[in-house]
């Protein structure tokens, strides 16, 4: 068989561990396997080169991916799909593996509906996917944030002041949900898990009045501006508050064991089941099990995370 394999959208931590699985494996059977340079992009160009087993070596533990990324709005449209799947047809590619998010995925949906041999692996620091308990990045990312709010808190316990981090996250709240617990913070908000501001200051201004050093707040982006908030609290409650955006900071850094695991058991599995002739579907791991979706059931997919919302409120 001859393969293809791209990294689309936002780079996620564990892509270039997922590559390595998806061009070793693939190798391991005997194949041919085509790395498609900036996602998306690369196959509408035709930018793709033949990968051999010493082009992933050291790959498992470097961030980014070494393939490069996009995000290109031209796929969008059917007659510059129909380009990119004349460019796998010249060079007889039987299957592509896609590695990405939300995004991703739906350029993998379009080509499928095309006619086109696909499957999808899940790689998004925002956990947003369904078809998976986690994707690759998450954990990572997980862990860079919560490094942040314990040295953080160091700080704001020092000065005696509230902070606020607000994390990546679009749509999805996990980041935050999962940060914040790890974090111990006294504050999490989401779109999901919605906050009564006037509430949250009532009661920062009573801990401060009770001497209390310091608070957390941990936000999904896009939610509030999180610089007014820091001042609104500071003027209404008394609790000198400063807020710290991550940032992309939270998508770099070597992927962390769970995201070389992860990685690695959906890259072999995304290579066997296009062996098997199983195609049109998204990877995933469910209490420890590799499982597969269609992806376009995968995109449909409600995420629903209430019994951790329902934590929270217990132990904030």
């Amino acid at each position: 068989m001859r393969f293809g394999v791209l990294t689309s959208g936002g780079d996620a931590p564990g892509m270039n561990a997922a590559l390595r699985a998806v061009v070793r494996t693939a190798i391991h059977y005997g194949h041919h396997i085509y790395g498609i340079k900036n996602g998306y992009q690369g196959l509408i160009e035709n930018d793709m080169v033949l990968l051999l087993r010493e082009d992933v070596s050291g790959m498992l533990t470097k961030g980014g991916t070494f393939l490069g990324t996009a995000r290109s709005k031209d796929f969008l449209k059917l007659e510059v799909r129909e380009l990119a799947i004349r460019n796998l047809q010249k060079r007889n590619i039987d299957a592509l593996i896609v590695i990405g998010g939300d995004g991703t995925f739906r350029g993998a949906q379009a080509l499928i509906e095309m006619g086109v041999n696909v499957i999808a692996i899940p790689a998004t620091i925002d956990n947003d996917l369904g078809g998976t308990d986690f994707t690759i990045g998450f954990n990572t990312a997980l862990n860079t944030i919560v490094e942040g709010i314990d040295k953080l808190r160091d700080t704001s316990s020092s000065h005696q002041r509230c902070s606020i981090i607000e994390t990546m996250g679009r749509e999805g709240g996990d980041l935050a949900i999962y940060a914040g617990i790890c974090g111990g913070a006294e504050f999490i908000i989401t779109k999901q898990h919605s906050v009564d501001k006037d509430k949250m200051i009532q009661t920062l201004a009573q801990w401060k009045k009770e001497g209390r050093r310091q608070a957390i707040i941990v936000a999904t982006e896009n939610i509030f501006n999180v610089h007014d908030l820091a001042e609104e609290i500071t003027q209404k409650s008394g609790f000198a508050t400063r807020a710290t955006v991550l940032g992309y900071i939270q998508r770099g850094g070597a992927p962390v064991p769970q995201d070389r695991v992860l990685a690695t058991q959906l890259g072999v599995y995304a290579v066997e089941l296009a062996m098997e002739g199983i195609y049109g579907v998204g990877v995933g791991v469910r209490q420890e099990t590799l499982v597969n979706a269609k992806v376009v059931d995968i995109l449909s997919e409600v995420d629903d995370r209430s019994p951790l919302y329902e934590l929270v409120d217990k132990v904030s």
